[in-house]
């Protein structure tokens, strides 16, 4: 509306114009911009193709508008490119993620990796970990999610229970926990760039497991409509994930990650205002929740 004309995804001279618009107005209300997000479909593709270019291409063009909106940290989430195209060498994500992190590095900005539960190579925690250590880079971290956490280990939107199956919920719920305690004792505090924090859904009507026309997986479709906030309609065990990684002595960003198209996924009508409010309530109760 502001340039009163389409922009395309790679409209860098109009998109970097739009960032510093948008920096000057929250400059005005006192706010930060946290990051740009989310930088999708990076890692993988086959040495000089022409993915692999445009992956590199749409990096730098990201970087200028991080410079526009004097933002520091691309959020960059795991793939989830299918595997026919992109493989499943953790070597060359890891080159791939590497090159991108000195890339960024030469304007003092920040990579936040990010396991999708849905993701070809990297849907949990452990996984995103592992490759961040790999990359090693200073610049190179971690953006971890309660909806993400749970959605993967615990949680199935393609089952009547809304739950993983082919073991005993007292057998998941042990290994769910297991998986939460390695975390909150392994994973350094200050590799932890920030928590994005959401709920979800459990589904009247399970998900197909099939992709959908886009090529959607069934966790991408539910993470894509159905993540409400904490306490507020959904069954993910939120708390117990944000209390897992408060123990590892994390205390920096937390993010509001909702996509909350009501329980139906067919959307809602919001006043912003209002719901603003809402997510700070949820915040304070979600906070009092990992002490109790």
């Amino acid at each position: 509306m502001f340039l009163k004309k389409e922009v395309g995804l790679k409209d860098w001279e109009d998109l970097c114009t739009a960032a510093r618009t948008i920096k000057a107005q929250t400059d005005a209300k006192g706010l930060k911009i946290l990051m740009l997000q989310p930088f999708a479909n990076f890692e993988g593709w086959t040495e000089g193709s022409a993915e692999r270019k445009d992956a590199f291409d749409r990096a730098r063009g990201w970087v200028r508008i991080m410079e526009a909106c004097e933002c520091d940290i691309l959020q960059v989430g795991s793939s989830d490119t299918p595997e026919t195209k992109i493989g499943h060498d953790r070597d060359r994500f890891v080159s791939d993620l590497r090159e991108l992190a000195d890339i960024l590095a030469e304007k003092n900005l920040r990579v936040a990796y990010e396991n999708w539960c849905w993701s070809t190579h990297a849907p949990d925690w452990k996984d995103v970990w592992d490759i961040v250590k790999k990359v090693d880079r200073p610049n190179v971290g971690l953006c971890l999610d309660t909806f993400q956490t749970a959605g993967g280990e615990w949680a199935d939107p393609t089952t009547e229970s809304g739950l993983l199956e082919g073991a005993s919920k007292n057998e998941l719920e042990k290994r769910f926990y297991k998986s939460l305690d390695e975390l909150s004792k392994t994973v350094p505090k200050d590799k932890i760039y920030l928590l994005q924090i959401s709920d979800a859904y459990k589904l009247k009507q399970p998900l197909s497991k099939d992709v959908d026309e886009g090529g959607t997986r069934p966790r991408g479709r539910w993470s894509h409509d159905f993540r409400p906030l904490p306490f507020d309609g959904g069954y993910l065990p939120v708390a117990e994930v944000t209390q897992a990684i408060l123990k590892t002595g994390f205390r920096s960003w937390f993010s509001y990650e909702a996509f909350d198209g009501g329980p139906e996924g067919k959307g809602r009508d919001y006043d912003l205002h209002e719901y603003a409010r809402k997510a700070m309530d949820s915040h304070k109760k979600l906070l009092q929740a990992c002490v109790e």
